[in-house]
């Protein structure tokens, strides 16, 4: 059944706001160039006096100021520590490869007697003549030999890491994500077709990787039900059974989608892999507000708490054989944002982020999460950032992209904005504060005309998920990649 425009305006008219239709919205608000003493509006802010106003706020939550790592790779709150888990070009494979570089989207699952197993993409695209590092073409588990990405699956113990390749040749794998029944689904952000740098396959679709049964990874098939387009992150409605999936691409901007089983089919392991090309219904998100009136962009949207209503629109050719998914919606069809990036299921729904906004939206933010409620078909505003008008100044906030939802309460958020990076908690209340920085710098940025120094440049957070157990929070520095374990004095965060 849809929910029509006219119902949601009928609905939204009797509760006298569209807030209510969501319950208790719980706005979130990120610091300091953010919406926390002003929730109602977007707006810029002055850093310096900003970042006064984050100092005072982060005073009651949070674990407090970061310090500096005397090896320069990661700074922490006092009584936290971190692991090196796996360092591209440095540590090796069960086969004697290298660990493959570009660490993306990870998740972690219960493995053998007490072990955590992850899976970590690696974001790779192109030909393999392209890294030094690229995941090694393992017999069996190779989709196209001619691709640089995958993923790999690392086991962790107290005292051992091994880690071995879950699937190889494909392309750019990003953000990804997990499903109820212990497997991970990884996204191919591209839409490289075979002759298409140097690929001999057609490639953007979903592949299903198993982190505990290597077996069920042979012969690697695309998911195409899904889709084929630049995929990001993926999720599954545990209720539901349907999958929703992010896409990040511009040009026009991406769009949400959602995938509704057949009738009668049943999730589980290698279950998504033997569905025909066109099962199921897949379809793009079309957003209105309390009035009825259709939202064309979500960067419109310049109020915390705002909601919008959603219908579903169907998809005419899923794998994209002459027109990108995106381009086959007529303007007024759909509804769009720009770099649509990480997902995750918890609170009976879909947190949801859109990176950041520039010309090509109507309106300019840094970062937005958004929360779809599938039982009332609502998209609510959680989380809003303005414009970072000083990316190097530490403290500021910008550029959010994988996303996981704390057992601790609140969202811990990893940053790929410009300038300093964090990972970074919100409340739901509205508070925020930082976890971690990036102290490795990569590259010397170029120097500045007069300038007798270049400013460092620092890879951006991924990956950022909690273990089974909620004791350790693992991330990765996407550049050179790698997979850090994040152990300390975890607490409830308060909603202040």
């Amino acid at each position: 059944m849809s929910l029509t425009r006219r119902d949601f305006a009928r609905r939204s008219a009797l509760t006298g706001a569209g807030v209510a239709l969501a319950g208790s919205v719980g706005a979130l608000a990120t610091a300091p160039n953010a919406l926390a003493t002003a929730p109602n509006a977007l707006a810029s802010t002055d850093t310096e006096s900003a970042g006064e106003e984050s100092a005072d706020r982060h005073g009651s939550v949070g674990y407090g100021p970061l310090i500096p790592d005397p090896k320069g790779i990661l700074a922490l709150p006092a009584g936290f520590s971190y692991r090196v888990i796996t360092y591209s070009g440095k540590t090796r494979l069960e086969s004697g490869e290298f660990t493959p570089s570009n660490h993306d989207g990870t998740a972690t699952f219960d493995g053998p007697r007490g072990a955590t197993l992850l899976v970590n993409n690696h974001e790779l695209k192109g030909p393999r003549a392209n890294w030094k590092y690229p995941v090694p073409l393992t017999e069996g588990l190779v989709y196209d030999p001619a691709a640089s990405g995958g993923c790999t699956v690392v086991e962790v113990r107290r005292d051992k890491v091994a880690e071995w390749v879950g699937i190889a040749g494909t392309s750019t794998n990003c953000a990804g994500g997990s499903t109820p029944w212990g497997t991970w689904l990884t996204g191919e952000e591209t839409e490289d077709r075979a002759g298409q740098n140097g690929m001999t396959k057609d490639h953007g679709y979903i592949f299903e990787v198993d982190p505990e049964d290597r077996r069920r990874n042979r012969d690697p098939k695309p998911v195409k039900a899904l889709g084929r387009y630049a995929h990001e992150a993926v999720v599954v409605d545990p209720k539901r059974g349907r999958l929703y999936l992010t896409e990040d691409a511009s040009t026009p901007n991406g769009l949400l989608y959602r995938w509704s089983p057949p009738q009668g089919f049943e999730h589980g392991h290698g279950r998504l892999r033997t569905l025909a090309d066109d099962a199921g219904a897949l379809q793009a998100f079309k957003c209105f507000d309390s009035g009825g009136r259709f939202v064309d962009d979500l960067s419109r949207a310049t109020r915390i708490g705002t909601v919008y209503g959603v219908d579903w629109v169907d998809v005419p050719d899923r794998d994209a054989k002459t027109v990108s998914v995106r381009k086959q919606f007529a303007a007024g069809e759909v509804t769009r944002a720009r770099k649509l990036e990480g997902m995750w299921w918890g609170d009976g729904g879909v947190y949801i982020v859109s990176s950041y906004a520039r010309e090509e939206s109507p309106v300019q933010h840094d970062g937005q999460v958004w929360f779809y409620d599938p039982k009332r078909r609502t998209l609510t505003l959680k989380v809003l950032l303005g414009v970072n008008r000083d990316p190097s100044a530490d403290g500021a906030f910008d550029g959010p992209d994988n996303i996981t939802v704390s057992p601790y309460g609140g969202l811990v958020i990893a940053e790929d904005g410009e300038g300093v990076q964090h990972l970074f908690g919100a409340t739901d209340s509205g508070r925020t504060y930082p976890i971690a920085r990036n102290d490795l710098a990569v590259t010397p940025a170029a120097t500045a005309a007069g300038s007798t120094e270049a400013e460092p440049s620092y890879s951006e957070f991924t990956g950022v998920t909690f273990s089974p157990d909620g004791r350790t929070l693992f991330a990765n520095i996407q550049d050179p990649g790698i997979m850090l374990a994040i152990t300390g004095p975890w607490k409830r965060q308060k909603r202040g």
